[in-house]
């Protein structure tokens, strides 16, 4: 089946979520004009990353909240994949990655692995999730991860064993510059492991990054598609707002898994049986 794509790398305004739904509107409206059946935007793209204890007051409930509705109306005709604080019924709150699908959530992701290292802090303001799931939609079985989750690999691969074949990657990478290089080091350390992804796991590997400032911080965009043989389909722009749109074709990921069968012959119960072992050893 092949079906077009779209990454909606935008620049969100903290603690605005009306503005930012409108600001998604706009976006999804051109996927539509472009005939796009998904549309994926980035990390705490409905309400900005740097919230601290802002993250309280815009929290909400994302099948719930009034303010959403227009996206779950949109998502009649576009399944929508974006990032918000959720109001957890544990009266927790999530950094969340919400599928919106026919009119209604469909699944709902809580980062795992919120950092709290470095100029990251996360963990004091987030809840962690603690399951990833695989799940179905008008475009195929997908699962959804989000930043820092990408750098732990049991999880993309926990995603394909539940049968992904596409996985969703909302991000809000911040921008580093290394040393005297003239490149990006942000950009070629996440696209190659995001081809390290698609071509171990013949999936494709979609990753919506932010673009803008925040609180001095810098966001660098580059969104971009990985295919099942890990080949970059398309890139965004660096630093600014961009809609990148192309097809894929999901036949590729069975063409894909029969040609090089690592996938279809990866056997879990020895990682099960390897996981318990090291934990009766304590070294887990």
């Amino acid at each position: 089946m092949k079906v077009r794509v779209a990454l909606a790398q935008v620049d969100s305004r903290v603690g605005d979520l009306a503005y930012n739904v409108e600001h998604h509107i706009r976006f999804i409206d051109r996927a539509l004009r472009q005939r796009a059946k998904l549309i994926v935007f980035p990390e705490l793209s409905l309400t900005g990353y740097t919230l601290r204890d802002l993250a309280q007051d815009i929290a909400v409930d994302p099948a719930e909240s009034r303010l959403l509705a227009p996206l779950r109306a949109r998502s009649r005709k576009i399944t929508i994949a974006a990032g918000l604080v959720e109001s957890g019924k544990d009266h927790g709150l999530y950094n969340s990655a919400v599928c919106f699908e026919n009119g209604e959530v469909r699944h709902v992701h809580r980062k795992i692995y919120p950092p709290t290292y470095g100029m990251f802090e996360e963990g004091r303001y987030f809840s962690r999730g603690n399951s990833v799931r695989a799940f179905e939609t008008r475009v195929g079985r997908v699962g959804m991860l989000i930043c820092e989750d990408l750098w732990h690999i049991p999880l993309p691969y926990l995603l394909v064993r539940d049968g992904a074949e596409m996985i969703l990657g909302l991000a809000a990478s911040p921008t580093r510059l290394d040393g005297e290089k003239k490149d990006l080091s942000n950009a070629s350390v996440n696209h190659g492991h995001h081809a390290t992804y698609a071509r171990l796991l013949s999936s494709y590997v979609l990753f919506s990054n932010r673009v803008g400032f925040e609180d001095g911080v810098n966001f660098w965009g580059g969104s971009g598609v990985h295919d099942p043989s890990g080949d970059q389909l398309k890139c965004g722009k660096y630093f600014e707002e961009d809609l990148v749109v192309t097809e894929i074709d999901t036949d590729e990921v069975r063409r894909a898994r029969r040609f090089s069968r690592h996938v279809l012959d990866d056997d879990p119960q020895i990682v099960l049986d390897s996981l318990r072992r090291l934990k009766n050893r304590s070294i887990l």
